[in-house]
């Protein structure tokens, strides 16, 4: 085969695309030559954690958004690849929700296994893709960041697995200028012991401010304020935190409240949200979508309705998150085989995009939202040999991880489910989540 097919970035998504395809040659058949661009040194995008915020050593914009003592906010059972179960990893089965450093590890032993390293540039970032549709071939600029060298490659298909949680929306608000504390957005944030004895606000209800909130409690924040647009998060917090509505301003030490509240701070963290940001595409091949389950012009979530030789993977909004990835990465390398033909008709391609839009408005609550994704991951695998797996108990995994947050929003990681590829009960961790504060992988595996 002459193909070449170009992967944009080697975290979760791209490790995907390349066990995809690795999988297909372990099988026999004959694959494209497979390039995979990754500005970091490592493989692992957002899980291979680095100190450093702002722009690294290259001056280059930070990827991570990682930081120090994140434990995984769901269930590992909703993440597990088919093809690589965490006992497989392990030698065992483990808790049910492993720190920053044991998923990373598990992430980089599927990798290591299937021996894809050598496909990967790292340290290696996409400058521009252009598309000749004379020649129908991609040309694709990168940037050798250690030489400082800049070089062209020409490309059958691409696939972007960039990702979209590493450009942060950052909002202002009146004040921010005069204020004395420190203000600093959810992608730089890297260690609650910073924050110890503080008084922290936080703006914004998505998982960021959750998590960043609880990590910063558990690790001595004096109080925690969380500011909110719309509503509340409305779990059963611990006495020192409390939900306002969203920040009017603030001046030198305090922030004011739409409420006309008021709270002395130390610290303000901007948990807004992230931005689909691809500045190495031109207008004609460049993703613009809101961060939904049903994503803006992607046939099957995946082939960009305007040109399907170009991709994107794990663009969605995600309850799914490894898996899925997989089942997209499969699909997606059969359209590169020829094994699946997306239509030539683009009224197809956008009347895809638009049942799926309208499916997902027509669900009322996140139990619908769930079900979505799994019978959009369901779709996908059924038309592709990934192994297939019980993603209906993948869902319930989620919907009892949901149950016990109501219930307690900071002992829900002190709950066990069961593995939907083996079978098997996960053990509670040895250490409640609130008192677990060392958590390496040595730590976490003394089980």
């Amino acid at each position: 085969m002459t193909k070449r097919v170009a992967v944009i970035g080697a975290g979760p998504s791209g490790l995907a695309q390349l066990r995809a395809f690795q999988s297909a040659a372990q099988q026999g058949a004959e694959i494209p030559e497979v390039v995979c661009f990754e500005k970091q040194a490592n493989w692992g995008g957002l899980w291979n954690y680095t100190w450093r915020t702002g722009l690294d050593q290259y001056g280059e914009p930070v990827h991570c958004s990682m930081y120090r003592y994140l434990w995984s906010n769901g269930p590992k059972e909703g993440l597990e690849f088919a093809d690589y179960s965490f006992e497989e990893h392990f030698g065992k089965q483990i808790g049910s929700y492993p720190p920053r450093a044991v998923l990373f590890d598990y992430i980089e032993g599927r990798v290591k296994k299937a021996g894809v390293r050598d496909w990967i540039r790292f340290s290696t970032t996409v400058r521009f893709v252009d598309y000749d549709a004379g020649t129908e071939k991609f040309t694709v600029t990168v940037h050798d960041l250690v030489q400082d060298r800049m070089y062209e490659e020409v490309f059958d298909n691409v696939i972007v697995c960039s990702g979209h949680f590493s450009t942060p929306n950052v909002p202002e608000f009146p004040g921010f200028t005069t204020f004395n504390g420190r203000v600093l957005h959810a992608h730089d944030f890297r260690d609650a012991v910073e924050f110890k004895g503080k008084d922290l606000l936080l703006i914004g209800t998505s998982y960021s401010a959750e998590d960043i909130g609880s990590q910063c409690w558990k690790y001595g924040a004096k109080s925690i304020t969380v500011a909110h647009r719309t509503a509340p998060m409305g779990f059963d917090w611990p006495a020192n935190w409390q939900e306002v509505p969203i920040l009017d301003h603030v001046d030198t030490d305090t922030a004011y409240f739409r409420d006309g509240s008021s709270k002395k701070v130390d610290a303000i963290i901007l948990c807004t949200g992230y931005k689909h940001h691809f500045p190495f595409l031109p207008d004609d091949l460049r993703l613009k979508t809101a961060n939904r389950l049903a994503t803006a012009d992607l046939y099957k979530g995946v082939a960009w309705v305007k040109n399907p030789k170009l991709f994107y993977i794990g663009m969605q909004d995600q309850w799914f998150t490894f898996n899925m990835f997989d089942a997209q990465a499969w699909w997606v390398r059969d359209v590169i085989l020829g094994r699946i033909a997306i239509p030539a008709d683009p009224a197809l391609l956008a009347a895809d995009v638009t049942a799926r839009v309208a499916a997902e408005d027509a669900g009322e609550d996140a139990h619908d939202a769930i079900h979505y994704q799994g019978d959009y991951v369901k779709e996908l695998i059924a038309e592709t040999d990934y192994p297939s797996f019980d993603v209906d108990g993948a869902c319930e995994a989620f919907f009892e991880w949901k149950d016990h947050k109501k219930a307690g929003i900071m002992t829900f990681r002190d709950h066990a489910y069961r593995s939907v590829i083996t079978g098997t009960m996960a053990p509670l961790h040895h250490t409640p989540w609130k008192d677990a504060l060392e958590d390496s992988l040595e730590s976490y595996l003394r089980n």
